[in-house]
């Protein structure tokens, strides 16, 4: 064997054509699973619907959607249960990006709840972001849906690792963890009794890199919230919360102009940013691979809580 030059063991070695292969045949693995659950719900229940909030997660599930279907052609509704505190940014791509698909959708709000006496804060500055709950069954039962399909992922958090692809919820919408079904060789068992539905994850195996790879490589859009922008916050109990009239500056705190990103959007009450000057999604790639911290646990206050209270507000019926 020939020894290698000085020049050749200074050379970086050229990325093999094979490498960036390999980083697209695991997304396409990934999209090609979830594209079989969305077709496999589409054929096993009657009326199903997809939740949509305008979030990451729940586009990218709806590019592979559109995929699976073809424009106009999705076959179920898309629902998204409005808190009434959400960023308009969100709002605003959720209806413009339903209207390109030429999907319907149905939003039902946390307010209506209220009106109707089936939500009552504990105080008006009280999030309402564990209530959507209520909303959401009230929805179930308004429509009938007998599946639901939700963007969570099971390295969100550990409750949510539990659970199955399809996830099965009794007459009172609750989920039993200890009764859920075996899924063994991607076969789901999907058999329901009056009044029962299904929660359905299709994203489940996805970690938050790669989602963050899939809508670099499919050029998804996201709303601007997602990327670097310039935002006034304050540091509370470890996080930056933004300052809106929601969230307003308390006594003894500090406001700041700094360089965000929001990992994860939601409630404006319990989402907060963290600092970055991410610009694109190859750039949020790098950021995420040296992440040592759940987008949830650096970003959500209303999950500073213990593993058992989120099984309990799932138990309960939340997402």
């Amino acid at each position: 064997m020939n020894a290698r030059t000085d020049a050749e063991l200074l050379t970086p070695p050229r990325t093999s054509p094979s490498a960036h292969h390999l980083s697209n045949a695991h997304l396409d693995a990934l999209e090609e699973e979830t594209i079989f659950i969305l077709r496999e719900v589409a054929a096993a229940f009657e009326r199903p619907t997809l939740l949509f909030s305008g979030g990451k997660d729940s586009l990218v599930m709806l590019k592979c959607a559109e995929k699976a279907f073809g424009v106009g052609r999705i076959p179920y509704p898309l629902l998204m249960i409005d808190t009434g505190h959400n960023f308009h940014e969100v709002t605003d791509f959720r209806d413009s990006r339903a209207q390109e698909l030429q999907a319907e959708l149905i939003v039902r709000s946390v307010e209506d709840s209220m009106a109707r006496g089936t939500v009552r804060l504990a105080h008006p500055g009280e999030s309402r972001n564990v209530h959507q709950s209520v909303t959401l069954l009230e929805a179930i039962d308004e429509f009938r849906f007998d599946a639901l399909i939700g963007g969570a992922r099971r390295d969100e958090e550990k409750a949510r690792a539990k659970e199955r692809i399809f996830s099965h919820r009794d007459s009172f919408g609750q989920w039993q963890p200890k009764a859920q079904r075996p899924e063994l060789w991607t076969l789901f068992n999907t058999r329901l009794q009056q009044g029962e539905h299904f929660r359905v994850f299709p994203i489940s195996n996805w970690t938050e890199l790669d989602v963050w790879q899939y809508i670099d490589r499919e050029n998804i859009a996201l709303p601007s919230l997602y990327y670097a922008h310039q935002r006034a916050v304050v540091e509370r109990k470890g996080l930056l919360v933004p300052v809106t009239e929601l969230t307003p500056v308390r006594d003894g705190e500090t406001m700041e102009q700094r360089t965000v990103r929001f990992r994860t959007v939601g409630d404006i009450t319990c989402t907060c940013p963290v600092e970055s000057d991410a610009a694109t999604a190859a750039d949020i790639v790098i950021e995420t691979l040296a992440a040592d911290v759940s987008e949830r646990g650096a970003t959500r206050m209303d999950d500073k809580t213990s593993e058992a209270s989120m099984e309990k507000r799932k138990k309960d019926g939340y997402f």
